[in-house]
């Protein structure tokens, strides 16, 4: 279907994209950044367009439904979404640095969705635990506080690379002076986590409200559930250390690429694992 061809396109125009904010970084000019953004956001549109044509197209299928119901879907949205904020975080502070360390998530994102052939990209009839209006909320909330928490660990790295100013200019110097000082990093990464927490806690309520409704208990200790609540807990001690013992810095950024880890773990590693939320697998 024509939605799948512009899909897999996109991923080659996230993968132009990192090239040019690479080249941004590497060569200071302001025509690669601007190109870089440029080249993104058209993805970002034709990912939109694609997804909007998938929605439509399940409707005359017959069987229509927001898609996000199995893990191709699941991958094209997170991609969208680490995107969008990306996006919105750039025009906000006028910085493209971040772009050579968020894009290139979302181009790896769209690679293994298109790309994988253990993936199936089929259009396919919900199954009767997803048939539900909640799908959409949990979701959407779940995975946007993923794409939040990928700002978060992207910070996190930009931090340690920022290191110290030293008086000696070389072009390691020069590429690290793009990136912005460390308290704006320390306040961006806070801004992301409390955002991706918000949206996770959200995510998580609607999910045992879904869960109740779809096999009677709203909480299952399922590997999913079990995951979601460690990740949960994880970013929920960053905030408290940051609120209350004031970590700034260094702890503050390795806590939140570690906790990364542990997205990665919930949106892939459990799958492996057999629970009620396999179908992820499909």
């Amino acid at each position: 279907m024509i939605h799948t061809l512009i899909l897999g396109w996109v991923t080659f125009v996230y993968f132009a994209s990192f090239l040019c904010y690479l080249l941004a970084m590497l060569r200071g000019k302001a025509f690669w950044g601007r190109l870089a953004t440029g080249t993104a956001l058209a993805g970002f549109a034709a990912q939109t367009l694609a997804l909007i044509m998938r929605w439509i197209a399940s409707y005359k299928l017959g069987i229509g439904h927001v898609p996000l119901a199995n893990f191709y879907e699941s991958l094209i949205f997170f991609a969208w979404a680490v995107i969008l904020l990306y996006l919105i975080v750039e025009w906000r502070t006028r910085n493209r640095t971040l772009g050579a360390f968020v894009v290139p998530i979302a181009f790896l994102a769209m690679a293994m969705a298109s790309l994988s052939p253990g993936i199936d990209n089929r259009i396919q009839p919900l199954i009767p635990a997803l048939q539900s209006n909640w799908l959409t909320s949990h979701v959407v909330t779940c995975f946007l506080a993923y794409a939040a928490f990928t700002m978060a660990f992207a910070l996190g790295v930009m931090f340690f690379l920022k290191g110290e100013n030293s008086p000696e200019e070389t072009g390691w110097q020069r590429i690290r002076g793009l990136i912005p000082a460390p308290e704006a990093l320390d306040e961006l990464i806070y801004q992301s986590t409390v955002m991706g927490f918000v949206l996770l806690t959200l995510g998580i309520v609607t999910g045992s409200v879904w869960a109740h409704y779809a096999w009677g208990s709203y909480w299952s200790w399922d590997p999913k559930e079990t995951w979601s609540l460690i990740t949960w807990l994880i970013y929920a001690a960053l905030l408290h250390a940051r609120l209350v013992r004031l970590w700034q810095g260094r702890p503050l950024a390795f806590m939140a690429i570690w906790g990364f880890a542990a997205v990665l773990f919930t949106y892939f590693g459990v799958n492996l694992l057999p629970g009620l939320h396999t179908y992820l697998q499909s």
